[in-house]
């Protein structure tokens, strides 16, 4: 397992996160704990939830997801060996069912949100406490290009400076350790890096954005900052909801899949994204690869990428999936991504 800095922080993380938005829908507490054990022995101790998981989000379901994780820290102790990452849901997205629908960046709304996942994690503090999505209407979840034409005087928004205050005093209070952003813009990532430079407070540490060969729209901008301000990518939905594993070709839709289960998950599903998927594949294959392991190893050769997280459904999955961070793509595999990538450039951002 290779380790990447954290930022400035001094911590070293592992190059892949499990992610556990499927832990409590698609998959039992027992088969979620098989999922821990496993990445821990691999030497994976760092876990990725959220308030809001499992996916999709559900009144009947939301904090399950943390929960189960907070069961399994009840019986197996470690926490000081483990890094947990959360996230406290923003306004619209997640449903008016999450803490009643108080889903704004307030430091009253911060402190319940902490609050309730450090009970359902059955912890006393969250190592990375990232703010899911931004509160402000903007560019994220499949938005491309930037539409808001109101002023910011028009939208009732919490300052960022009140949000950055907030989580400044967790951090103090010793409730969270550092800060993360999630989904956010090179404009937002920009602003609070200004703002905590200012004032003196906490900085964010990482960025959890998509990231994958059919969505590489992350290398705009963001990757620049990460370069500069040492402010590193989380990679999330490395495999895009499972097409880039290949099981989606050629219109299949097996059974438990996520996609197929879930209508929302549509994200990938277009003429553009299943032929860039498909010439992908054929790299591949010709160069004696899996798509998983052409998908994956692509995004940790990346400079700005601190750590990918992976998901699965299975335990098989999962150890694909890390198997696949064994592999170095050479120069001429890589080549023919970037020839693919110029005919199709982000077809699913």
């Amino acid at each position: 397992m290779k380790y990447n800095p954290l930022a400035h922080t001094g911590i070293q993380l592992p190059e892949i996160c499990l992610g556990t938005m499927t832990f409590g829908e698609q998959n039992t507490q027992a088969e979620a704990f098989a999922q821990l054990r496993y990445a821990l022995d691999q030497g994976l101790y760092f876990w990725d939830t959220a308030e809001m998981y499992p996916v999709p989000p559900k009144p009947e379901t939301q904090g399950r997801t943390e929960e189960i994780l907070g069961h399994w820290i009840q019986q197996n102790g470690g926490r000081e060996q483990l890094f947990i990452a959360s996230k406290i849901a923003g306004p619209q997205q997640g449903g008016s069912h999450i803490r009643d629908g108080h889903t704004r960046f307030t430091a009253t709304e911060i402190e319940s949100a902490i609050t309730g996942s450090l009970q359902r994690l059955r912890t006393d503090y969250i190592d990375l406490y990232q703010l899911h999505w931004p509160q402000r209407p903007t560019n994220f979840f499949g938005q491309l290009g930037y539409t808001n034409q109101h002023a910011a005087s028009d939208l009732e928004i919490t300052p960022l400076e009140e949000t950055l205050t907030a989580l400044h005093q967790e951090i103090k209070k010793g409730r969270i350790r550092y800060i993360g952003l999630s989904n956010e813009t090179p404009w937002g990532t920009l602003k609070f890096l200004q703002l905590a430079e200012k004032l003196g407070l906490s900085k964010f540490v990482s960025v959890q954005n998509p990231y994958n060969l059919l969505n590489r729209t992350y290398e705009i901008g963001m990757s620049e900052i990460a370069h500069y301000e040492g402010v590193g990518l989380l990679a999330y939905s490395p495999l895009a909801f499972g097409y880039l594993t290949g099981k989606f070709r050629h219109g299949a839709r097996p059974a438990n899949a996520r996609v197929t289960l879930f209508s929302r998950f549509s994200r990938y599903n277009n003429p553009q994204s299943e032929w860039a998927t498909e010439q992908y594949a054929q790299l591949a294959e010709k160069h004696g690869l899996t798509l998983t392991q052409l998908a994956l190893a692509f995004i940790k050769q990346q400079f700005f990428v601190t750590s990918t997280i992976i998901g699965a459904t299975s335990l098989d999955q999962l150890k694909e999936n890390i198997a696949a961070f064994e592999i170095e793509l050479n120069p001429e595999v890589l080549q023919g991504i970037e020839a693919i990538h110029i005919q199709q450039p982000n077809p699913a951002p």
